[in-house]
This record gives structure tokens, sequence and C-alpha cells, in this order.
């Protein structure tokens, strides 16, 4: 038993360095290739970010383990509103008016909605995958042009007030990969990071999944509850630790759109593209209940974005607690079915 804990604690630690070195590996080669840092951002990074989830929901789902598949997607949205942006806020005020914010939240309601809808049509197969992969795409789509016309709304108002010689700047010079630290330089340490990363995630993804069906039979629980609760913190860690710091920092602004971000490509890219590899069965008991504390968690961060509501210690408190009774709520559920 002990061995299977820390083959799920091993597994989760290797999966999160994996990922994070798969990120540099991949910026430092993008970097030389001359690729614009805005579609590093937009793309190499976001997938890099979520390269955990992805892997271990591939992975569990080609093995049968659908219950982890889906349930490491949906805890990890729970975890990502009620957890990653409710403790940063018991340390300093978190404000939700990030540009752009408000769009992006309705968007990832309308995704969480669809595929609500296609839990219904268990298994989630190749059609749906497609699906979630086309509103991927439109997506990306959307959010560069955006990004690029707001970058040229605010390089015309820097020229008209320093001059011309601020029009020449590079206009794709930005804070994107700011997040991103210590990128290799060389191109033999980025393509060493790179291997390392698409070594270790399907290493990390192994032990984790072993670790955890194997707790999951002792605990008398379902696969399910595992994949909601200890996968899902677990691949949330490194979101949840960009929060924490950023609001040390005083930088809390920029956390709700990394954490709206992070669930449109939970459910657009790690769904999609699983389910087009495999389809993916839903279990009864995420959608009696989870799916829709999901969904609940989607609008509770559209209403926070389109009201601009900042986050102090006893809205942080009140989240983090509703996160505390929901994790209860899945164990016990768990036990009595």
């Amino acid at each position: 038993m002990l061995f299977d804990y820390v083959s799920l604690a091993g597994g989760l630690v290797v999966l999160i360095i994996a990922g994070d070195v798969l990120v540099r590996g991949s910026v430092g080669i993008a970097q030389r290739l001359g690729i614009p840092n805005l579609v590093i951002g937009l793309t190499i990074v976001a997938f890099g970010t979520s390269a955990p989830e992805l892997v271990i929901s591939l992975k569990a789902a080609l093995e049968g383990a659908g219950g982890i598949a889906i349930g490491n997607v949906v805890g990890s949205n729970i975890a990502n509103v009620l957890l990653v942006l409710g403790l940063p806020a018991m340390i300093a005020a978190t404000p939700c008016g990030e540009t752009g914010a408000t769009r992006n939240a309705i968007f990832m309601v309308a995704v969480t909605m669809v595929f609500i809808a296609l839990c219904f049509f268990t298994p989630i197969g190749l059609p749906a995958g497609l699906v979630l992969l086309a509103l991927l795409v439109f997506f990306l789509a959307a959010s560069t042009m955006t990004a690029r016309n707001h970058r040229k709304e605010q390089k015309a108002i820097a020229a008209a007030a320093a001059g011309a010689a601020v029009a020449d700047a590079d206009p794709d010079t930005s804070d994107v990969l700011d997040d991103v630290e210590d990128v290799p330089d060389s191109l033999w340490i980025a393509l060493v990071y790179i291997l390392l990363g698409l070594v270790g995630l399907p290493l990390g993804a192994h032990f984790t999944i072993s670790g955890a069906t194997s707790i999951a039979a002792a605990w008398g629980v379902s696969e399910a509850v595992i994949g909601l609760t200890v996968i899902a913190i677990g691949t949330s860690l490194p979101e949840l630790a960009t929060t924490v710091m950023a609001a040390i920092r005083q930088h809390g602004a920029v956390a709700i759109g990394n954490v709206i971000g992070s669930n449109i490509f939970n459910l657009l890219a790690i769904i999609g593209i699983t389910a087009v590899v495999v389809p993916i069965d839903v279990p009864p008991e995420v959608l009696n209940l989870d799916v829709w504390v999901m969904l609940a968690c989607a609008l509770l961060l559209t209403a926070l974005a389109g009201y601009r509501i900042c986050l102090n210690k006893v809205s942080g408190l009140v989240m983090t607690i509703a996160y505390c009774v929901y994790i209860a709520s899945v164990y016990v559920l768990g036990h009595v079915n």
C-alpha cells in the first residue's frame, strides 16, 4: 500500500517537472526559430502547461480508466476556480477585471455546456473530439486576432504620444512569456529539455495511474473519485504555485485570465485529443454532481469577471472552504455508491 502512495506522489512530481522542462525547451527552440512570442504563448506554452493533464487522461483512457480521464479534467477545472483563485486571495487582493476576461469567461461557459451535453452521449468518441478540437482552433484564432489588434492599438497610442521612433518598436514584444523562466539559450540544451520532458511525461503518467487505481480499490471508491480529487489537485499544482507567487508579488490581476485559459484548454484540447485517439467512458457519478459543480464554477468566474470583483481574504476563504466541502462530498458519495 505504501508503494501505491509513493507511486502516485512520485508520478505527479515527475509529471510537473517533465511538463515544465518541456515548455522551457520548446520555448527555447521556438525563439531560436524566430516564432513570435504571441504564437508561442498561445500554443507551445498553453499546450505544454497542460501536458501533464493530457498525458494522464490519454493514458487512463487507453487503459480503460475513463473515470480518471474525465475526473482529472473536471476536477482540475473546479480546483482552478475555487482553490487556485481562493488561496491566493487570502494572501493578497486578486482583481478580476483583466481585459478580455469577461468575453473569454462567457466562451468558457459555452464550452462547458457543450462538454456536459457530450457527456450524456457517453462514450465521448471521435465525432465529439473533432467538435471540441474545432472549438479549440476557433478560440486560438480569435485570441490571436484579438491580441494583435490590441497590440496595434497600444502601438498607435505609444507612437502618437512619444513620436515615430516608438512606432518602429517590435510589435511582438510582450510579457506573454514572463512566467516561463530559465529558457535555455543553447539549442542542444533545449533539445535535451524536450527529450527529458517527452520521456518524463509518460513515465510519470504510468506511476500516477498505477498508484491511483490501486488506492481507489483500497479505499473502496471509484477511479473517478481519485481523478476528481487527488490527481486533479496534483495536476493543478503548477497553476496554484503560479497564482500564489503572483499574489505574493502583488501581480494577482493576471490570475483570472490564466484560470479561464487553463479551463478552456482542459476541456477542448485534453478531452478533444484524447477522444480522437480513444473513446472516453463517462462515469454516471460524474454526471450526477461534478459536471454541474464545474458549470457553477464557470458561471461564478463569469460573474467575477463581468462585475470586475476584487477577491479579498474573506471571499478567498469562502471559496477555499467551498472546495473542501466539495472534496468531502465527493468522497462521501463515492463510498455511498
